[in-house]
């Protein structure tokens, strides 16, 4: 004998009309996308050292550090323009400078920095120089961005295998409607954009596919069960029965996430807290977006199979 869990996000049997704001869903989304990519162009990105280029520091002193110390000595010793900010705990601190345009005066400026920042106070460590050119850096962004791209383009291929083309149109649009959110989101907090964010990307896109094949799943099957359920009622009951488990698995992803965010240090908590918000605008555009998309464009076809009772004649 099985028994009933005490207690559930979501109640059993729930009857929630969610295709009656769908225009507002779809707007609201547009209205968050437009801005997202207005962002982007301005104030943009806050591109990190993979790909704008230039040299980063990890520094570790031996008491709480004094920023203002160490900026002073790099500029005593001629490094100009540095960029000093805290990297964790209060003893570990990231310093940022410029790229050189050769690989011989990025060599000496590294070599300057460390010597000037080791002398700054006793036990002062630089624990790792990193240093990337403009054009790795360059070429590093265009790859990313091509790795967005073929993976939306290898989802739009899956789902259209697996199901119609309205599911797989449906699904890449929401999905880029996501990634411009995120996008919208990485600006406002002024994270750094590197290689870790896009991998933050692809994860929240594989994390929404999969929640949104879950409902789609659930659709097909109630396309065959109910052959003259109307489309509108169908998917409001497919994202009923679906409910439940759509809201438990976010609730455990993002919990899953959440104590990286606080307590992961400044190393992981970009990723986390991107990682939360594509949880959330996953989660929802499933509901809000994905569904009305696919009711605009299947309203007629997906039921055009379904021909009018014939009348009975009167004998």
């Amino acid at each position: 004998m099985f028994m009933r869990p005490s207690f559930r996000l979501v109640p059993d049997g729930t009857k929630f009309k969610f295709m009656n704001g769908r225009f507002l869903g779809l707007a609201f989304s547009a209205i968050l996308s437009t801005l997202s990519v207005a962002l982007f162009f301005y104030p943009g990105l806050n591109l990190g050292l993979d790909f704008k280029g230039g040299i980063v520091l990890e520094v570790r002193t031996p008491a709480p550090a004094n920023f203002n110390q160490i900026r002073k000595a790099l500029a005593d010793k001629g490094v100009a323009n540095a960029e000093v900010q805290r990297f964790g705990a209060d003893t570990e601190v990231l310093v940022k400078l410029e790229i050189q345009k050769t690989e011989a005066a990025t060599q000496t400026t590294i070599d300057t920095a460390r010597a000037a920042i080791e002398a700054s106070s006793p036990g002062t460590k630089v624990m790792r120089a990193d240093a990337v050119g403009a054009s790795v850096s360059k070429e590093l962004f265009r790859n990313g961005l091509l790795a967005l791209g073929i993976s939306l383009a290898m989802i739009l291929v899956y789902i259209w295998f697996r199901f119609e083309w309205e599911f797989a149109v449906g699904a890449v649009i929401t999905l880029i409607l996501d990634v411009t959110k995120t996008i919208g989101f990485l600006v406002i907090t002024r994270m750094e954009f590197d290689l870790v964010m896009v991998a933050a990307i692809l994860t929240i896109i594989g994390y929404s596919t999969n929640d949104k094949v879950v409902v789609y799943d659930r659709m097909r099957e109630n396309l065959r069960k109910y052959k003259t359920m109307p489309l509108r009622e169908l998917i409001d009951l497919s994202i009923n029965e679906t409910l439940s488990r759509t809201i438990a698995t976010s609730s455990t992803v993002f919990l899953a996430a959440l104590p990286l965010a606080l307590f992961g240090g400044a190393s992981l908590a970009a990723f986390a807290w991107t990682m939360l918000f594509g949880i959330v605008v996953g989660t929802t555009s499933s509901i809000f977006i994905a569904a009305p998309i696919l009711l605009l464009l299947g309203e007629h076809r997906l039921r055009r199979d379904i021909l009018p009772a014939k009348p009975v004649k009167k004998t």
